[in-house]
């Protein structure tokens, strides 16, 4: 990891744990490995994902306590929760002042992320024309990767 990625995740465990300061609640070994190895990644990992990551480090961590600390950054803004259409959440670091949207492959599940100028403008240029400030939004497309169309 980089020096400006190092930084960039400490900046994160500082907003945790003033989040979990101004709520009382206190950080314990086993959520400090679930939040290192969550941060430690660009994947967009199901609680099942990370449960398996971190086992290989600490074998006894159980579910709810991957589950609960995936909450827990959620609601303090540094994780956002994906649905890609197959019923599994999924969850990515919520970098500050980060954008990208999504490609998801229907056949084999990968998720390609990308970022585009002209689509960032388009979509600002639509919502304007029709009466709305865009406060955020979300990009998702679905087709079947170069990897699959080659396999057939």
């Amino acid at each position: 990891m980089g020096a400006t990625a190092e930084h960039d995740v400490e900046q994160l465990r500082a907003r945790l744990n003033d989040y979990m300061a101004k709520h009382g609640l206190r950080s314990t070994e086993q959520r400090r490995l679930v939040t290192d190895m969550f941060f430690a990644t660009s994947d967009h990992l199901s609680i099942e994902d990370l449960l398996d990551r971190v086992r290989v480090e600490e074998p006894k961590i159980g579910y709810a306590t991957v589950y609960r600390t995936l909450k827990l950054l959620k609601e303090c803004g540094l994780a956002f929760e994906r649905h890609f259409g197959d019923g599994v959440s999924r969850y990515e670091v919520a970098w500050a002042d980060e954008h990208h949207d999504h490609l998801i492959c229907i056949e084999c599940e990968k998720i390609v992320e990308f970022e585009d100028g002209d689509i960032e403008e388009l979509q600002h240029d639509v919502a304007a024309r029709l009466g709305f400030s865009l406060v955020r939004h979300k990009l998702e497309l679905y087709g079947v990767c170069a990897d699959c169309q080659a396999k057939k």
